[in-house]
């Protein structure tokens, strides 16, 4: 299993770095500009979710859901975004993959806000 994982960690690298020289062989300079967008675009979505986190985390418990939700939506832009930062063409397709994937359903563990059967009026004791 750990030569595997091993095999895994160090072949990724390799065969992005393969495929963007064949690339860059073929096609010329596009593939540069291709990698320098993808890292422009890879750092203003951790920008973006470092500065959405806590608005989402907030709007979730204010509307009684659980943040797992918010949470996990903002893990995959930040993981989505350093597969953007990192020079590759299957980086790039995994990063894009991850940000098209649907967004997690909501989770509503606490009943709708509202008073539901409540009668509103006083109350006083007489004695």
């Amino acid at each position: 299993m750990r030569l595997a994982l091993v095999a895994i960690l160090l072949g990724f690298p390799l065969v992005e770095i393969g495929l963007l020289v064949h690339l860059a062989e073929t096609h010329g300079w596009w593939v540069l500009g291709w990698v320098v967008l993808a890292a422009c675009a890879g750092f203003a979505l951790l920008k973006e979710a470092r500065f959405a986190l806590v608005a989402r985390i907030g709007a979730a418990i204010a509307v009684g859901r659980f943040p797992i939700a918010a949470l996990v939506d903002s893990a995959r832009t930040v993981i989505a975004g350093l597969f953007l930062i990192f020079p590759g063409i299957i980086s790039d397709f995994i990063a894009l993959t991850l940000l098209l994937l649907p967004r997690p359903a909501h989770v509503e563990p606490f009943p709708a806000r509202g008073f539901g059967n409540v009668v509103d009026g006083q109350f006083r004791r007489e004695r």
